[in-house]
């Protein structure tokens, strides 16, 4: 099985990534600072001002490695990859199933369930660990809130009102989520709920650049399990949307990417000069600070966490490949229902 430990990050402004025999190297100014085996990667997401050879490109395409390309901020441009492999009766089944109302609802509700579950247990951690009484009432009201909303969930008669249930939980989550940055670090990563296109403060900044890889990561899951990632059951349908990647992706929001970013603050390691603002009042991640971030992503993927399904623990990273698995295994039918990965 293909571990999606292996993502390839290039980040070095003008790099050049090239073929040399069966391996990529990446070169700095004519300077090699990298060369990796092409069967030891499974992906190359790269940011920013990356040149790729077209011999490169076309290896990766043979060879089944997917291209990601990435602006300097981390937002999605474009992906290179090869003939559409994956079973075609799978792909039918699945587009069967985003046709039918009530399958499409009741995985829009798992799907949220685990999101706002998993955004409940971050939380609860908080607010049990906070040595301030008014920050572990805000934290315990907040998770309150969530489990109202997650009781709410199997009643929705529709997508618009599931949707509606996980906006108004958003809400309560970010606007308590201040609560978990250690005080002196607070002035600088105040956080006047979520913002996006673009991030209008640190901590919006830094989880959207978190989240635009937990979305590759999810996107890759998908697709090397035969899975279309465009189609979704949550999300809407749009050209150039990867409804069903979105999909997968709100079950890991807070574990892979809120919980990785409370702790980088936390512990000093992203601080509030690793920012830039820039003209209307984005915010953005300097280039070094990008890479801290990358390092402690794939640091992260690689710890092992128990598996309540499996019984057995498994890395980080592989997470999304065995949800996209779970999710290939509802659409066909074999199992009642999709379950999503519940932390503890």
């Amino acid at each position: 099985m293909r571990q999606i430990l292996n993502t390839l990050y290039v980040m070095t402004p003008n790099a050049y990534l090239h073929l040399d025999n069966d391996t990529l190297r990446i070169d700095v100014e004519h300077e090699k600072k990298m060369q990796v085996p092409l069967h030891h990667i499974g992906s190359v997401v790269t940011f920013g001002d990356v040149m790729v050879s077209p011999a490169a490109m076309h290896r990766c395409a043979d060879a089944g490695i997917a291209l990601v390309l990435l602006d300097r901020n981390g937002r999605f441009k474009a992906r290179l990859e090869g003939a559409v492999s994956g079973n075609i009766l799978l792909r039918q089944a699945q587009h069967r199933c985003a046709g039918d109302n009530l399958f499409a609802l009741n995985v829009a509700q798992s799907v949220i369930a685990g999101k706002l579950r998993n955004a409940r247990q971050v939380l609860q951690r908080g607010a049990r660990e906070s040595d301030d009484e008014a920050d572990e009432k805000r934290l315990s009201d907040a998770a309150e809130s969530l489990a109202r909303s997650i009781r709410n969930l199997p009643h929705a008669p529709d997508l618009d009102k599931v949707r509606g249930i996980e906006g108004d939980a958003a809400k309560v989550y970010f606007s308590a989520l201040s609560s978990l940055v250690r005080k002196p670090a607070r002035e600088f990563f105040a956080m006047d709920g979520r913002s996006r296109r673009p991030p209008r403060d640190r901590f919006n900044s830094l989880i959207s650049f978190l989240y635009s890889m937990v979305m590759n990561d999810c996107r890759s899951a998908l697709e090397s399990v035969g899975l279309d990632p465009q189609l979704g059951f949550l999300h809407a349908v749009r050209p150039g949307r990867a409804a069903l990647a979105l999909d997968l992706m709100e079950e890991f929001r807070a574990m892979l990417a809120d919980r990785l970013a409370l702790t980088l603050i936390n512990r000093g390691q992203i601080a509030s000069g690793d920012f830039m603002e820039r003209e209307g009042g984005a915010v953005t991640l300097k280039d070094d600070a990008r890479k801290v971030v990358v390092v402690a992503y794939q640091e992260r993927k690689q710890e092992e966490i128990n598996h309540p399904l499996l019984e057995t623990k498994v890395p980080i990273g592989l997470l999304p490949q065995l949800q996209a698995r779970f999710m290939a295994r509802t659409i066909r039918g074999e199992m009642e229902g999709y379950l999503p990965f519940l932390m503890k």
